[in-house]
């Protein structure tokens, strides 16, 4: 195939079948190709499974169904519409040229979702704005969250979410050429928990070699130890009144299984004594250190070169954790003993809330909580990570989002997830539908996007997003985006001084 015109020209060969896109707005889209088995029967809990070979032509119109997951904000999410099944484990592919000479960088996109929700479905990954305008080909992959992808269970291989996505990079590697790419230029690029992600990936043995090139967009702090992580799940087994094996838990059927995860997300705080800072979180599923599948945590294996051979574009918005204020409600309610509260427990060290509360004078309550929250999750996990690779002998491009989203009155700021709809064009889908409600799209969100597609694609295709490397040396450069973009030195100094000596390990359980 070699262009782009007619359905009967849109077929291309996998290692496993054909399979049949549609010709959209001068693209070609593939939909919901498996590039692993279903992940159910005896491959449940397991690590991927090659996908069988198919005969004939595999139509490929329509997004493979999510992996079962969290049942709490699947409308924003999009997964209310979304197919039914057990094809789990699905790619998608936007390309200008299905052409196999045409040899067009790739970028592969991982969502995000607290490792507990997300699908390659949701309308705010559309990503047809973003491979028209690098003239590029994107792919999109689904991957098993929740206690299908993270619960750490006897009889499992950890991390099997993650396992899941360097089966898709594998697929990528071994496929995109028929799809116009080029295997030996591909970059990840994911945010929140696909910044996590990609970060896990860039420390993964497996996935060494599979990528050129990653971006992470807010990464989380947070990783588990094995201790920790086998804790939480026997209290995830728990709720459905068994052990913590592959072999109890394959029993019940894994939409019902979710509710495993809801009970244990919405009573975390009780747990405040054993699982330490994860308990406030919510979030009961994260990227575990269990010495084979990731060895290290990101920040201890980049910073021993695991690397430096692949070039790093991370950043992080300014106000984070300010979303997550907004949705529940509390923003300006925080008392000065809420504040004080999270000092103490998000702090860098004993000393945190005396360390705040000198470097912020004049913040009120509510500004105290959410500037540690934004630190201790993304801000600094994010900076850390650019300092890291660094470290270890390779390359960190760095940026920091200050543009204020205008939906809820302007009261957002730059929150967590403004960068999605401003890189995909995606303004009235998903979380877009609360960043930019009320307001439109004005100009300044389209300028944005078109610094934030040029810079990522021009990343994907050269390794340069267009601004200076990070460096102690170079005064920590950063691109600030913003109605004005700026390249200065790093904003958030006097927080990263805070941080300076903070070592981000995988979290202990405590008793």
């Amino acid at each position: 195939m070699t262009t782009a015109e007619g359905l009967e020209d849109l077929v291309v060969r996998t290692t496993a079948g054909a399979v049949r896109g549609r010709a959209e707005e001068g693209l070609a889209v593939f939909r919901g190709i498996p590039f692993a088995e279903p992940p159910v029967g005896e491959a449940r809990f397991q690590a991927p499974r090659p996908v069988r070979a198919w005969e004939g032509t595999r139509e490929a119109y329509a997004f493979g169904p999510p992996p079962p997951q969290d049942l709490g904000i699947q409308g924003r999410t999009g997964a209310l519409d979304a197919p039914t099944g057990d094809d789990w484990l699905t790619v998608n592919v936007w390309t200008p040229d299905a052409d196999p000479a045409a040899g067009r960088p790739v970028m592969v996109w991982i969502y995000g979702g607290a490792y507990k929700l997300g699908h390659t479905g949701s309308p705010g990954y559309d990503a047809r704005h973003l491979a028209r305008a690098g003239d590029l080909v994107v792919v999109s992959l689904n991957y098993r969250v929740g206690m299908e992808g993270f619960a750490s269970l006897e009889g499992a291989p950890a991390n099997r979410g993650l396992l899941d996505q360097v089966a898709a990079l594998e697929w990528v590697r071994d496929n995109i050429t028929a799809f116009g790419g080029d295997p030996g230029q591909v970059t990840v690029f994911g945010e929140s928990a696909g910044a996590g992600s990609v970060a896990a990936l860039l420390a993964m043995p497996s996935a060494r070699g599979l990528f050129r090139r990653a971006v992470a967009q807010s990464v989380p702090g947070t990783y588990f130890s094995d201790d920790l992580a086998r804790d939480i799940a026997a209290e995830l087994a728990a709720e459905v009144g068994l052990r913590p094996t592959a072999a109890d838990l394959s029993t019940v059927d894994p939409r019902r299984l979710t509710s495993a995860g809801e009970a244990v997300s919405a009573k975390m705080r009780q747990y405040e004594d054993r699982w330490g800072r994860v308990a406030p979180t919510a979030t009961p599923f994260s990227p575990v250190v269990d010495g084979e599948v990731l060895p290290r945590t990101p920040w201890e294996a980049l910073a021993a070169g695991s690397a430096r051979d692949v070039e790093l574009l991370v950043g992080h918005n300014r106000d984070e954790f300010r979303l997550f204020l907004v949705l529940g409600e509390q923003l300006g309610r925080i008392t000065d003993e809420q504040a004080s509260w999270a000092l103490r427990t998000f702090g860098p060290g004993p000393d945190g809330e005396r360390s705040y509360r000198a470097a912020f004078p004049e913040a009120t309550p509510t500004e105290l909580y959410e500037r540690v929250q934004t630190d201790w999750l993304f801000g600094m996990p994010s900076l850390r990570l650019a300092e890291a690779q660094v470290a270890g002998g390779g390359r960190a491009h760095l940026y920091e989002l200050t543009w204020p989203a205008p939906g809820a009155g302007g009261v957002l700021g730059a929150c967590h997830g403004l960068d999605i709809p401003l890189l995909f064009g995606t303004y009235e889908a998903d979380l877009g539908n609360l960043l930019f409600a009320g307001s439109g799209v004005p100009a300044g969100a389209r300028a944005l996007t078109a610094r934030f597609q040029s810079a990522w694609t021009g990343f994907a295709r050269t390794g340069d997003p267009g601004w200076p490397a990070y460096d102690d040396a170079n005064g920590r450069l950063t691109q600030v985006l913003d109605a004005e973009p700026e390249v200065r030195a790093y904003p958030e100094e006097a927080v990263r001084r805070l941080w300076e000596a903070y070592e981000f390990a995988a979290l202990p359980l405590l008793k």
